[in-house]
């Protein structure tokens, strides 16, 4: 039988996804029992940022013309083809690590092990692996279609380059989703797994928490 393999953070009231990014707010309420069935009525409210937690981008996050969350299309975030490319040994992700890999209509899991830091002070400061803007080309150039990383991002988050985001311009010009904050991608195979990171369908914002599955065969 199938398993399934949370890849996913939780999110908690509190939490700090990674250095300036507000935290999420979580209030739950339940009413007073009622009187028919002895039960509440339990409900909660959730303010946050859409970059919190394990989130998938979409091209609207950098283009102004870009598919927003209404816009993403089922096909580019569920049910997809996975595999998993092990770059525990790297710092900086250049198109070798991807040389013979079919990557084509595949959800493209990096795996740096940089979810090791997660809640630390260690994980939102620079060093964390990324990718180069030629791995990201190589990426899209092999029909790749969702990239996910379970660093703070694809991109150098140095201060000298903060901002710049090439790989993360490149994928997403190309239609390309990208999953940042994934985890515990150890537990995957390299192949022979299916992929799902399906966001809320919301109009207007162009990152959103998701909850990132894995269907292992």
């Amino acid at each position: 039988m199938p398993k399934l393999v949370d890849v996913s953070h939780q999110i908690t009231k509190g939490m700090i996804t990674r250095p300036g990014l507000p935290e999420p707010d979580i209030q739950e309420n339940t009413s007073a029992p009622g009187t028919a069935h002895g039960h509440g009525d339990s409900t909660g409210r959730v303010s946050m940022v859409g970059a919190t937690g394990t989130y998938v981008e979409t091209p609207a996050h950098r283009y102004r013309d870009g598919a927003d969350l209404a816009d993403l299309d089922l096909s580019r975030v569920a049910d997809l083809p996975g595999v998993v490319v092990d770059v525990t040994s790297a710092s900086q992700v250049g198109p070798e690590f991807f040389d013979g890999l079919d990557v084509h209509g595949r959800a493209v899991l990096v795996r740096t092990g940089w979810d090791r830091y997660w809640r630390t002070e260690a994980y939102g400061r620079p060093g964390h692996p990324y990718l180069t803007e030629t791995a990201a080309k190589t990426l899209v150039d092999g029909g790749a279609t969702l990239v996910g990383t379970d660093a703070v991002g694809v991109d150098d988050t140095s201060p000298s380059v903060e901002g710049a985001r090439p790989a993360l311009a490149v994928l997403l010009a190309a239609g390309i989703p990208v999953v940042s904050h994934l985890c515990l991608l150890d537990r995957l195979p390299a192949r022979g797994f299916t992929f799902f990171a399906v966001p809320a369908k919301v109009r207007g914002m162009a990152a959103f928490p998701v909850r990132a599955f894995a269907r292992v065969d």
